[in-house]
């Protein structure tokens, strides 16, 4: 019988390439270019927001669950914190519990990746990731936990 281990963060780098995989196989699911953003139900919000696609990224040696906004038009404080409400939703109940479903293989064994922890979860916007990490080299507006 196999007991789950948990793994921390700085782990899970080991497993960047085959979790990034297991995501684009994933992603090929969405019916446009738009992913996550096609389910937005504020109209508004959804009128701003062209894309939001999960991923991951190595941030000061920890594996970081992220969404890539594409953006048309900038948010305000309170669209950003509506988007942040639904980019949660989407890590507990959404795209993030069927994703931490599917077993991902490894030359270690078979992991399984969540994008949601009730008990750790944090998301920050990308500024503040940079103010903690200055040389991150982030290429466009992100959001992240894991």
């Amino acid at each position: 019988m196999n007991e789950r281990e948990d793994i921390s963060s700085r782990d899970a780098v080991a497993y960047e390439d085959q979790i990034l995989a297991a995501i684009a196989k994933e992603n090929r699911h969405f019916e446009n270019d738009r992913g996550l953003a096609e389910y937005i139900h504020d109209e508004a919000l959804k009128e701003k927001v062209h894309s939001l696609y999960p991923t991951v990224e190595v941030v000061d040696g920890e594996l970081w669950g992220v969404m890539t906004v594409g953006l048309k038009e900038t948010l305000t404080g309170e669209e950003t914190a509506a988007l942040m409400d639904y980019v949660c939703g989407q890590n507990s109940d959404g795209y993030g519990e069927g994703f931490e479903q599917r077993p991902i293989k490894t030359p270690d064994g078979e992991i399984y990746v969540s994008f949601w922890d009730s008990e750790n979860y944090s998301m920050k916007l990308e500024q503040e990731m940079k103010n903690s990490s200055p040389d991150a080299g982030y290429g466009g507006p992100v959001m992240g936990g894991m």
